[in-house]
Protein backbone atom coordinates (compact mmCIF):
# COMPACT_ATOMS: atom_id res chain seq x y z
CA UNK A 1 0.00 0.00 0.00
CA UNK A 2 3.12 2.70 0.64
CA UNK A 3 4.53 1.58 -2.65
CA UNK A 4 1.94 2.46 -4.21
CA UNK A 5 1.33 5.80 -2.81
CA UNK A 6 4.78 6.44 -3.22
CA UNK A 7 4.75 5.46 -7.36
CA UNK A 8 1.29 7.15 -7.21
CA UNK A 9 2.95 10.25 -5.61
CA UNK A 10 6.27 10.18 -7.88
CA UNK A 11 3.64 9.55 -10.77
CA UNK A 12 1.58 13.12 -10.06
CA UNK A 13 4.87 14.84 -9.58
CA UNK A 14 6.40 14.03 -12.84
CA UNK A 15 2.91 15.21 -14.19
CA UNK A 16 2.57 18.09 -12.58
CA UNK A 17 6.76 18.79 -13.56
CA UNK A 18 5.81 17.76 -17.24
CA UNK A 19 2.77 20.45 -16.97
CA UNK A 20 4.92 23.20 -15.46
CA UNK A 21 7.91 22.45 -18.12
CA UNK A 22 5.41 22.48 -20.92
CA UNK A 23 3.11 25.37 -19.62
CA UNK A 24 6.80 27.24 -19.33
CA UNK A 25 7.82 26.39 -22.65
CA UNK A 26 4.15 27.48 -24.55
CA UNK A 27 4.55 30.61 -22.70
CA UNK A 28 8.09 31.36 -23.41
CA UNK A 29 6.85 30.14 -27.45
CA UNK A 30 4.32 32.91 -27.16
CA UNK A 31 6.19 35.64 -25.34
CA UNK A 32 9.33 35.18 -28.04
CA UNK A 33 7.88 38.29 -30.38
CA UNK A 34 5.50 40.00 -27.75
CA UNK A 35 6.53 43.22 -26.14
CA UNK A 36 5.03 45.19 -23.46
CA UNK A 37 5.48 48.99 -22.98
CA UNK A 38 4.61 50.66 -19.78
CA UNK A 39 4.22 54.47 -19.73
CA UNK A 40 2.90 55.58 -15.79
CA UNK A 41 2.01 58.69 -17.93
CA UNK A 42 -0.09 60.43 -20.74
CA UNK A 43 0.76 57.58 -23.64
CA UNK A 44 -0.34 60.97 -26.25
CA UNK A 45 2.45 63.08 -24.95
CA UNK A 46 4.92 60.47 -24.31
CA UNK A 47 6.46 60.04 -28.43
CA UNK A 48 9.49 58.24 -27.36
CA UNK A 49 7.60 55.38 -26.12
CA UNK A 50 5.25 56.05 -29.37
CA UNK A 51 8.65 55.66 -31.39
CA UNK A 52 9.19 52.22 -29.70
CA UNK A 53 6.18 50.99 -30.03
CA UNK A 54 6.02 51.65 -33.94
CA UNK A 55 9.88 50.20 -34.23
CA UNK A 56 8.76 47.07 -32.81
CA UNK A 57 5.47 46.47 -34.51
CA UNK A 58 7.58 47.28 -37.76
CA UNK A 59 10.27 44.84 -37.07
CA UNK A 60 7.55 41.98 -36.38
CA UNK A 61 6.90 42.19 -32.81
CA UNK A 62 3.41 42.12 -30.93
CA UNK A 63 2.95 44.93 -28.81
CA UNK A 64 1.00 46.26 -25.82
CA UNK A 65 1.32 49.29 -24.66
CA UNK A 66 -0.07 49.97 -21.29
CA UNK A 67 -0.62 54.29 -20.49
CA UNK A 68 -2.94 56.63 -19.05
CA UNK A 69 -5.10 57.99 -22.89
CA UNK A 70 -5.64 61.66 -22.18
CA UNK A 71 -4.26 62.71 -25.19
CA UNK A 72 -4.77 61.58 -28.43
CA UNK A 73 -1.58 59.18 -30.10
CA UNK A 74 -0.15 59.43 -33.28
CA UNK A 75 -2.75 58.09 -35.85
CA UNK A 76 0.14 55.67 -37.43
CA UNK A 77 0.21 54.24 -33.81
CA UNK A 78 -3.71 53.77 -33.49
CA UNK A 79 -3.70 52.09 -37.04
CA UNK A 80 -1.31 49.58 -36.62
CA UNK A 81 -3.32 46.10 -35.85
CA UNK A 82 0.27 44.69 -34.06
CA UNK A 83 -0.24 47.73 -31.59
CA UNK A 84 -2.53 47.56 -28.41
CA UNK A 85 -3.41 50.42 -26.44
CA UNK A 86 -4.16 49.06 -22.28
CA UNK A 87 -5.76 52.11 -20.73
CA UNK A 88 -4.92 52.42 -16.99
CA UNK A 89 -7.08 54.20 -14.51
CA UNK A 90 -5.52 57.38 -13.50
CA UNK A 91 -6.16 58.05 -9.43
CA UNK A 92 -6.82 61.92 -9.01
CA UNK A 93 -5.33 63.72 -6.06
CA UNK A 94 -7.58 63.05 -2.91
CA UNK A 95 -9.27 65.95 -1.49
CA UNK A 96 -8.70 64.79 2.34
CA UNK A 97 -5.05 63.82 4.44
CA UNK A 98 -1.60 65.57 4.25
CA UNK A 99 0.35 65.45 0.91
CA UNK A 100 2.48 61.95 2.29
CA UNK A 101 -0.66 60.17 3.19
CA UNK A 102 -2.38 60.94 -0.40
CA UNK A 103 0.98 60.18 -2.03
CA UNK A 104 1.30 56.80 -0.48
CA UNK A 105 -2.49 56.10 -1.16
CA UNK A 106 -1.32 57.28 -5.11
CA UNK A 107 1.57 54.61 -4.90
CA UNK A 108 -0.38 51.61 -3.46
CA UNK A 109 -3.08 52.08 -6.09
CA UNK A 110 -0.99 52.04 -9.04
CA UNK A 111 1.00 48.79 -7.56
CA UNK A 112 -1.77 46.97 -7.21
CA UNK A 113 -3.63 48.24 -10.52
CA UNK A 114 -0.36 48.16 -12.76
CA UNK A 115 -0.17 44.62 -11.14
CA UNK A 116 -3.39 43.16 -12.40
CA UNK A 117 -2.99 44.71 -15.93
CA UNK A 118 0.38 43.01 -16.17
CA UNK A 119 -0.43 39.77 -15.00
CA UNK A 120 -3.93 39.92 -17.25
CA UNK A 121 -1.72 40.28 -20.56
CA UNK A 122 -0.03 37.43 -23.10
CA UNK A 123 3.30 36.73 -21.74
CA UNK A 124 6.39 38.83 -23.37
CA UNK A 125 9.90 38.51 -23.66
CA UNK A 126 10.31 42.14 -22.83
CA UNK A 127 8.29 44.65 -20.36
CA UNK A 128 9.85 47.74 -21.89
CA UNK A 129 9.37 50.62 -19.23
CA UNK A 130 9.87 54.53 -19.32
CA UNK A 131 11.03 56.18 -16.42
CA UNK A 132 10.20 58.39 -15.27
CA UNK A 133 8.16 58.01 -13.47
CA UNK A 134 9.39 54.58 -11.91
CA UNK A 135 7.76 54.54 -8.55
CA UNK A 136 6.36 52.01 -8.38
CA UNK A 137 6.62 50.74 -11.98
CA UNK A 138 10.37 49.28 -11.88
CA UNK A 139 9.66 47.03 -9.11
CA UNK A 140 6.46 45.98 -10.10
CA UNK A 141 7.32 45.20 -13.84
CA UNK A 142 10.63 43.25 -11.92
CA UNK A 143 8.52 41.09 -10.56
CA UNK A 144 5.86 40.27 -12.96
CA UNK A 145 9.38 39.48 -15.09
CA UNK A 146 10.43 37.34 -12.55
CA UNK A 147 7.14 35.27 -12.39
CA UNK A 148 6.62 35.61 -16.62
CA UNK A 149 10.05 35.17 -17.40
CA UNK A 150 9.85 38.32 -19.29
CA UNK A 151 13.45 40.84 -19.30
CA UNK A 152 12.57 44.39 -17.70
CA UNK A 153 14.67 47.06 -20.08
CA UNK A 154 14.39 50.42 -18.36
CA UNK A 155 14.94 53.65 -20.59
CA UNK A 156 16.34 56.37 -18.94
CA UNK A 157 14.48 59.32 -19.81
CA UNK A 158 15.42 61.90 -16.49
CA UNK A 159 15.87 60.88 -13.02
CA UNK A 160 11.95 60.94 -11.24
CA UNK A 161 13.61 61.95 -7.91
CA UNK A 162 15.28 65.65 -9.71
CA UNK A 163 11.84 66.33 -10.82
CA UNK A 164 10.30 65.79 -7.37
CA UNK A 165 13.19 68.05 -5.84
CA UNK A 166 11.72 71.05 -8.14
CA UNK A 167 8.76 70.81 -6.53
CA UNK A 168 9.70 69.83 -3.12
CA UNK A 169 13.37 70.64 -2.00
CA UNK A 170 16.07 67.96 -2.89
CA UNK A 171 15.98 67.18 0.77
CA UNK A 172 12.76 66.43 1.36
CA UNK A 173 12.00 63.13 2.68
CA UNK A 174 9.95 61.76 -0.27
CA UNK A 175 12.68 62.53 -2.86
CA UNK A 176 14.94 61.28 -0.96
CA UNK A 177 12.88 58.13 -0.76
CA UNK A 178 12.67 58.37 -4.45
CA UNK A 179 16.28 58.50 -5.19
CA UNK A 180 16.92 55.89 -3.00
CA UNK A 181 14.43 53.09 -4.98
CA UNK A 182 15.58 54.67 -8.30
CA UNK A 183 18.79 53.73 -7.19
CA UNK A 184 18.05 50.27 -5.71
CA UNK A 185 15.50 49.57 -8.05
CA UNK A 186 17.52 50.18 -11.38
CA UNK A 187 19.88 48.03 -10.81
CA UNK A 188 17.08 45.22 -11.80
CA UNK A 189 16.54 45.45 -15.21
CA UNK A 190 18.15 43.18 -17.95
CA UNK A 191 19.08 46.23 -20.10
CA UNK A 192 19.03 49.95 -19.65
CA UNK A 193 19.19 52.77 -22.75
CA UNK A 194 19.41 56.54 -22.11
CA UNK A 195 19.07 59.72 -24.01
CA UNK A 196 22.83 61.16 -23.54
CA UNK A 197 26.66 60.53 -22.77
CA UNK A 198 26.16 62.71 -19.82
CA UNK A 199 23.78 60.26 -18.39
CA UNK A 200 25.02 56.55 -19.53
CA UNK A 201 28.58 57.96 -18.18
CA UNK A 202 26.30 59.35 -14.44
CA UNK A 203 24.90 55.82 -13.96
CA UNK A 204 27.82 53.35 -14.52
CA UNK A 205 29.54 56.29 -12.35
CA UNK A 206 27.39 57.29 -9.14
CA UNK A 207 24.49 54.46 -9.73
CA UNK A 208 26.70 51.69 -10.55
CA UNK A 209 24.35 50.80 -13.49
CA UNK A 210 25.24 49.81 -17.35
CA UNK A 211 23.26 51.49 -20.16
CA UNK A 212 23.44 51.85 -23.99
CA UNK A 213 22.98 55.88 -25.10
CA UNK A 214 19.95 55.83 -27.31
CA UNK A 215 19.53 59.36 -28.75
CA UNK A 216 16.05 60.92 -29.47
CA UNK A 217 15.59 60.81 -33.23
CA UNK A 218 12.61 62.86 -35.23
CA UNK A 219 10.44 60.59 -36.84
CA UNK A 220 10.17 60.45 -40.55
CA UNK A 221 7.01 63.29 -40.26
CA UNK A 222 9.18 65.76 -38.66
CA UNK A 223 10.08 68.34 -41.78
CA UNK A 224 9.64 71.52 -43.52
CA UNK A 225 5.96 71.82 -44.47
CA UNK A 226 4.87 72.93 -48.52
CA UNK A 227 3.99 76.45 -48.56
CA UNK A 228 0.29 75.10 -49.65
CA UNK A 229 0.25 72.92 -46.42
CA UNK A 230 0.95 75.98 -44.67
CA UNK A 231 -1.88 78.01 -45.79
CA UNK A 232 -4.29 75.37 -44.91
CA UNK A 233 -3.21 74.88 -41.37
CA UNK A 234 -2.96 78.36 -41.07
CA UNK A 235 -6.81 78.79 -41.89
CA UNK A 236 -7.52 75.54 -40.23
CA UNK A 237 -6.02 77.28 -36.76
CA UNK A 238 -7.38 80.83 -37.84
CA UNK A 239 -10.95 79.23 -37.20
CA UNK A 240 -10.10 79.17 -33.59
CA UNK A 241 -6.91 81.51 -32.69
CA UNK A 242 -7.17 85.23 -33.97
CA UNK A 243 -3.21 85.12 -34.04
CA UNK A 244 -3.49 82.79 -37.48
CA UNK A 245 -6.56 85.05 -38.82
CA UNK A 246 -5.25 87.84 -41.84
CA UNK A 247 -4.52 91.50 -39.97
CA UNK A 248 -6.58 93.05 -42.99
CA UNK A 249 -9.62 92.65 -45.20
CA UNK A 250 -9.23 91.04 -48.05
CA UNK A 251 -9.25 93.68 -51.52
CA UNK A 252 -9.77 90.85 -53.99
CA UNK A 253 -12.67 88.67 -53.30
CA UNK A 254 -10.54 85.83 -55.32
CA UNK A 255 -8.22 85.57 -53.07
CA UNK A 256 -7.98 83.57 -49.52
CA UNK A 257 -5.69 85.12 -46.74
CA UNK A 258 -4.12 83.53 -43.36
CA UNK A 259 -1.77 85.90 -40.99
CA UNK A 260 1.11 84.33 -43.36
CA UNK A 261 -0.23 83.28 -46.60
CA UNK A 262 -2.18 84.05 -49.57
CA UNK A 263 -4.07 81.90 -52.17
CA UNK A 264 -5.25 82.35 -55.39
CA UNK A 265 -8.72 81.02 -55.55
CA UNK A 266 -8.33 80.59 -59.64
CA UNK A 267 -5.33 79.35 -59.84
CA UNK A 268 -4.30 77.62 -56.29
CA UNK A 269 -1.38 79.57 -56.08
CA UNK A 270 -0.09 79.85 -52.30
CA UNK A 271 2.32 83.09 -51.54
CA UNK A 272 3.74 84.51 -48.17
CA UNK A 273 2.17 87.54 -47.66
CA UNK A 274 4.78 90.60 -48.01
CA UNK A 275 5.49 92.14 -44.74
CA UNK A 276 4.55 89.08 -43.01
CA UNK A 277 4.95 88.55 -39.00
CA UNK A 278 7.49 85.91 -38.10
CA UNK A 279 6.55 82.86 -36.85
CA UNK A 280 8.22 82.17 -33.71
CA UNK A 281 7.25 78.23 -31.92
CA UNK A 282 7.87 76.98 -28.32
CA UNK A 283 6.38 73.69 -27.08
CA UNK A 284 5.83 72.83 -23.26
CA UNK A 285 4.64 70.46 -20.67
CA UNK A 286 4.37 73.74 -18.25
CA UNK A 287 6.32 72.41 -15.89
CA UNK A 288 9.22 73.76 -13.01
CA UNK A 289 11.96 73.38 -15.64
CA UNK A 290 11.12 75.36 -17.56
CA UNK A 291 10.98 79.17 -17.08
CA UNK A 292 8.49 80.95 -19.55
CA UNK A 293 9.56 84.67 -17.85
CA UNK A 294 12.53 84.25 -19.78
CA UNK A 295 10.81 84.67 -23.04
CA UNK A 296 8.28 86.90 -22.04
CA UNK A 297 10.98 88.76 -21.03
CA UNK A 298 12.61 89.02 -24.11
CA UNK A 299 9.60 89.96 -25.74
CA UNK A 300 8.84 92.17 -24.14
CA UNK A 301 12.68 93.99 -25.04
CA UNK A 302 12.37 92.86 -28.65
CA UNK A 303 8.82 94.96 -28.51
CA UNK A 304 10.29 97.77 -27.27
CA UNK A 305 13.59 97.61 -30.18
CA UNK A 306 10.08 98.14 -32.62
CA UNK A 307 8.93 101.11 -30.88
CA UNK A 308 12.58 102.53 -31.01
CA UNK A 309 12.39 102.40 -34.85
CA UNK A 310 14.30 99.58 -35.41
CA UNK A 311 13.25 97.42 -38.49
CA UNK A 312 12.08 94.14 -36.99
CA UNK A 313 9.39 92.20 -38.24
CA UNK A 314 5.70 91.98 -35.94
CA UNK A 315 6.17 88.61 -34.59
CA UNK A 316 3.47 85.60 -33.80
CA UNK A 317 4.38 83.64 -30.74
CA UNK A 318 2.86 80.03 -30.60
CA UNK A 319 3.26 77.94 -27.47
CA UNK A 320 1.99 74.46 -27.44
CA UNK A 321 1.10 71.96 -24.54
CA UNK A 322 -0.49 71.04 -21.51
CA UNK A 323 0.58 71.43 -17.85
CA UNK A 324 0.27 72.02 -14.34
CA UNK A 325 1.86 76.00 -14.49
CA UNK A 326 0.24 76.84 -18.28
CA UNK A 327 -2.71 78.82 -16.43
CA UNK A 328 0.05 80.58 -14.27
CA UNK A 329 1.74 81.95 -17.32
CA UNK A 330 -1.14 82.68 -19.38
CA UNK A 331 -2.06 85.01 -16.17
CA UNK A 332 1.08 86.75 -16.76
CA UNK A 333 0.63 86.50 -20.74
CA UNK A 334 -2.51 88.12 -19.99
CA UNK A 335 -0.55 91.20 -18.46
CA UNK A 336 1.37 91.95 -21.11
CA UNK A 337 0.24 95.06 -23.83
CA UNK A 338 2.51 94.34 -26.86
CA UNK A 339 1.44 96.27 -29.96
CA UNK A 340 3.54 94.08 -32.31
CA UNK A 341 3.66 90.82 -30.45
CA UNK A 342 0.49 88.22 -30.23
CA UNK A 343 0.83 84.98 -27.99
CA UNK A 344 -0.87 82.31 -28.70
CA UNK A 345 -1.21 79.22 -26.36
CA UNK A 346 -2.91 76.48 -28.29
CA UNK A 347 -3.19 72.41 -27.51
CA UNK A 348 -2.27 71.25 -31.06
CA UNK A 349 -3.66 67.70 -32.56
CA UNK A 350 -1.11 65.27 -32.75
CA UNK A 351 -0.63 65.27 -36.90
CA UNK A 352 -1.14 69.42 -36.77
CA UNK A 353 2.29 69.56 -34.18
CA UNK A 354 5.09 69.18 -36.83
CA UNK A 355 3.21 70.76 -39.90
CA UNK A 356 2.99 74.07 -37.62
CA UNK A 357 6.96 73.21 -36.67
CA UNK A 358 7.54 72.80 -40.61
CA UNK A 359 5.74 75.90 -41.19
CA UNK A 360 8.03 78.35 -38.07
CA UNK A 361 10.85 80.36 -38.77
CA UNK A 362 12.52 80.06 -35.12
CA UNK A 363 11.93 77.75 -32.26
CA UNK A 364 12.60 78.58 -28.78
CA UNK A 365 13.73 75.45 -26.14
CA UNK A 366 13.24 76.39 -22.33
CA UNK A 367 13.63 73.08 -20.61
CA UNK A 368 16.22 72.72 -18.38
CA UNK A 369 16.43 69.40 -17.16
CA UNK A 370 16.18 68.64 -13.32
CA UNK A 371 19.26 66.73 -13.43
CA UNK A 372 21.28 68.58 -15.97
CA UNK A 373 21.52 65.02 -17.94
CA UNK A 374 18.70 64.98 -20.35
CA UNK A 375 18.11 66.46 -23.75
CA UNK A 376 14.89 67.97 -24.83
CA UNK A 377 12.90 66.31 -27.79
CA UNK A 378 10.80 69.33 -28.77
CA UNK A 379 14.75 70.33 -30.60
CA UNK A 380 14.94 67.30 -31.85
CA UNK A 381 11.76 67.64 -33.44
CA UNK A 382 12.58 70.97 -34.41
CA UNK A 383 15.60 69.93 -35.69
CA UNK A 384 13.77 67.37 -38.26
CA UNK A 385 11.80 69.90 -39.48
CA UNK A 386 15.42 71.86 -40.29
CA UNK A 387 13.58 74.70 -37.95
CA UNK A 388 16.99 76.74 -36.09
CA UNK A 389 16.43 76.63 -32.41
CA UNK A 390 17.96 79.48 -29.44
CA UNK A 391 18.01 77.20 -26.44
CA UNK A 392 18.27 78.15 -22.80
CA UNK A 393 22.00 76.12 -21.73
CA UNK A 394 22.21 73.48 -19.54
CA UNK A 395 24.57 70.81 -18.30
CA UNK A 396 24.54 68.57 -21.68
CA UNK A 397 22.91 70.61 -24.03
CA UNK A 398 25.95 70.78 -26.37
CA UNK A 399 25.44 67.08 -27.71
CA UNK A 400 22.30 68.25 -29.04
CA UNK A 401 22.15 72.30 -29.99
CA UNK A 402 25.71 73.43 -31.60
CA UNK A 403 26.17 76.68 -31.19
CA UNK A 404 26.19 79.20 -34.51
CA UNK A 405 25.64 76.15 -36.31
CA UNK A 406 21.99 74.65 -35.92
CA UNK A 407 21.24 77.16 -33.80
CA UNK A 408 22.07 80.05 -30.51
CA UNK A 409 22.32 79.10 -26.94
CA UNK A 410 21.88 81.66 -24.01
CA UNK A 411 22.03 82.43 -20.67
CA UNK A 412 18.66 84.69 -19.62
CA UNK A 413 16.35 86.87 -21.41
CA UNK A 414 18.87 89.51 -21.80
CA UNK A 415 20.85 87.18 -24.55
CA UNK A 416 17.92 85.74 -25.70
CA UNK A 417 16.29 89.14 -27.13
CA UNK A 418 19.75 90.07 -29.15
CA UNK A 419 19.68 87.16 -30.34
CA UNK A 420 16.39 87.78 -31.26
CA UNK A 421 16.86 91.11 -32.91
CA UNK A 422 20.08 89.58 -34.62
CA UNK A 423 18.14 86.57 -36.45
CA UNK A 424 15.09 88.74 -37.29
CA UNK A 425 17.06 92.19 -38.47
CA UNK A 426 17.37 90.64 -42.05
CA UNK A 427 13.62 88.88 -42.44
CA UNK A 428 12.70 87.11 -44.60
CA UNK A 429 15.86 88.09 -46.69
CA UNK A 430 17.15 84.87 -47.12
CA UNK A 431 20.45 86.24 -46.95
CA UNK A 432 19.93 86.54 -42.92
CA UNK A 433 21.72 84.27 -40.32
CA UNK A 434 18.36 82.75 -39.80
CA UNK A 435 18.42 81.13 -43.40
CA UNK A 436 21.94 79.71 -43.06
CA UNK A 437 21.22 78.09 -40.11
CA UNK A 438 18.41 76.14 -42.03
CA UNK A 439 21.04 75.11 -44.94
CA UNK A 440 23.50 73.76 -42.37
CA UNK A 441 20.26 71.64 -40.92
CA UNK A 442 19.14 70.99 -44.20
CA UNK A 443 22.80 69.49 -45.77
CA UNK A 444 23.26 67.65 -41.93
CA UNK A 445 21.69 64.50 -43.15
CA UNK A 446 19.85 63.87 -39.95
CA UNK A 447 19.47 60.19 -39.08
CA UNK A 448 15.98 59.42 -38.45
CA UNK A 449 13.99 57.02 -35.39
CA UNK A 450 13.61 54.39 -37.51
CA UNK A 451 16.78 53.92 -38.80
CA UNK A 452 18.65 55.32 -35.65
CA UNK A 453 16.76 52.22 -33.28
CA UNK A 454 17.71 49.87 -36.12
CA UNK A 455 21.10 50.27 -35.76
CA UNK A 456 21.12 50.90 -31.90
CA UNK A 457 18.29 49.09 -30.05
CA UNK A 458 17.11 45.92 -31.87
CA UNK A 459 20.39 44.21 -31.95
CA UNK A 460 20.48 44.52 -28.39
CA UNK A 461 17.31 42.67 -28.03
CA UNK A 462 18.15 39.95 -30.48
CA UNK A 463 21.60 39.34 -28.97
CA UNK A 464 19.75 38.41 -25.31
Amino acid sequence: MAASCVALLAVATSLLLLLLVSWKRWRQGRAKWHVIIVVLGDVGRSPRMQYHALSFAKSGFSVTLLGFCNSRPYDELLQNNRIQIVSLTELQKLPVGPYIFQYGVKVIFQSVHLLWKLMCREPAAYIFLQNPPGLPAIAVCWFVGCLCGSKLVIDWHNYGYSIMGLVHGPSHRLVLLAKWYEKLCGRLSHLNLCVTNSMREDLAENWGIKAVTVYDKPASFFKETPLDLQHQLFMKLGCTYSAFKARSERLDPATERSAFTERDCQSGVVTYLRGRPALLISSTSWTEDEDFSILLAALEKFEQLILDGESLPSLVCVITGKGPLKEYYGGLINQKCFQHIQVCTPWLEAEDYPLLLGSADLGVCLHKSSSGLDLPMKVVDMFGCCLPVCAVNFQCLHELVKHEENGLVFEDSEELAAQLQMLFSKFPDSAGKLNQFRKNLRESEQLRWDESWKQRVLPLLMDR
